[in-house]
């Protein structure tokens, strides 16, 4: 027997951003303080959770490189079955649904059972982190050409990495950290020279953020003698060179 469309449930996929709660959008902003019922990823800030209202019902199915509270197939199967049951469900995802957050996936699943979705998308981690770290993705002089790639994909050392970083290009690495060692090594050898810049943004756009900076031979280093911890990203090319301190100095002045 399937489900009255009248009383299904709807799936808001929604981006919150890189960190900071005043990035949200005002959309998101205004359906996380509404929802009933918040489906969450683990790194979405406390700061964010804690604009929901105090009845709503927060379930979180927070993920790391070595545990899954949820299977994504029990996301996906989470999403439908809150839905079908009537439920109106706020699914908050960190960054943008669809860039790196399996946004698509989920509204699959929802489309394949019935169930209405819509995306309300978030500033990405990679614009958000960049932006806060004052490195432009893209500049006139350095840079005309930006490429995302994930650094937990599977085959990475059988992929061909050439051409995405370089002159004229910058490179975003979204969960690297973990892997960052033989992401340079896999640079390296498809022919990026060892001293290419790299910056490596934690806990972008929040209060414990830091930007470390060094050549791409050291970037397995430079993460583990600072201790770098999710979330964290990585921006390889020639953007990323410390800045003009002058310009560093202006730049600050006209935030206060």
């Amino acid at each position: 027997m399937q489900a009255n469309p009248a009383s299904i449930g709807r799936v808001h996929l929604v981006g919150a951003g890189p960190g900071d709660p005043d990035l949200l959008t005002l959309r998101a902003a205004r359906l996380l303080m509404n929802a009933a019922l918040i489906v969450h990823d683990g790194l979405v800030d406390p700061a964010i959770l804690a604009m929901a209202k105090p009845s709503a019902r927060l379930i979180s199915v927070a993920k790391s490189r070595a545990r899954h509270t949820m299977r994504q197939e029990e996301i996906n199967a989470l999403l439908v079955r809150e839905a079908l049951a009537g439920h109106d469900v706020v699914r908050l995802k960190g960054g943008d649904p669809f860039v790196f957050g399996r946004g698509g996936e989920e509204a699959e699943a929802c489309h394949a059972a019935g169930v209405p979705v819509d995306v309300v998308p978030g500033i990405s981690s990679a614009l958000g982190a960049s932006a806060a770290a004052q490195i432009p993705l893209t500049h006139r002089d350095h840079a005309s050409i930006v490429t995302f790639v994930a650094g937990q994909c599977k085959g990475l050392t059988d992929q061909d990495w050439s051409g995405l970083a370089g002159k004229g290009r910058t490179l975003v690495i979204f969960m690297g950290i973990a892997t960052a060692g033989q992401i340079a090594e896999k640079l390296m050898a498809d022919g990026l020279a060892p001293d290419v810049p790299v910056a490596v943004i934690e806990n972008a756009t929040r209060s414990a953020m830091r930007v470390l900076r060094g050549p791409l031979a050291g970037l397995a280093d430079l993460i583990a003698d600072a201790k770098v911890q999710s979330p964290a990203l990585i921006v390889i090319g020639h953007v990323t060179a410390e800045p003009d301190n002058t310009i560093r100095a202006l730049a600050l002045e006209a935030t206060k």
